[in-house]
């Protein structure tokens, strides 16, 4: 139990919280047969991007970034789960923050994922 008249500096002030908070896609429990690895993160971010820009189509994009992941050649389990793990790194600026708006938790599956990522 914490003492109230605990002294705390500025720096725990600073410190950010994780309490409470849950991402916008829920990856199923389970184990991931492929850990995530740098040149797997760093290919797909130099590889296959989406920004949100008007000029980019995110069809293909989604094509693109399946292309990409199926590459892994993962049983159907595990191959949603890696496509719901990558996806999120794929987005970036008006992209990302488009993903960030959602309520947490309201994706858990790869249907539910490209059912409001497509227009």
């Amino acid at each position: 139990m914490e003492n109230e008249n605990t002294i705390r500096t500025l720096k725990d002030y600073f410190r950010p919280s994780q309490e409470g908070y849950r991402n916008t896609i829920e990856i199923p429990d389970g184990n991931n047969v492929v850990p995530l690895r740098f040149d797997t993160i760093w290919l797909l971010q130099n590889g296959c991007s989406f920004y949100g820009l008007r000029s980019e189509d995110p069809n293909q994009h989604l094509k693109d970034f399946l292309k990409l992941v199926d590459a892994f050649n993962l049983d159907v389990e595990n191959r949603e789960k890696m496509r719901m793990r990558l996806f999120l790194l794929s987005l970036c600026d008006q992209a990302s923050n488009w993903l960030k708006s959602l309520p947490a938790g309201s994706i858990s599956t790869w249907e539910d994922l490209t059912t409001r990522f497509l227009p």
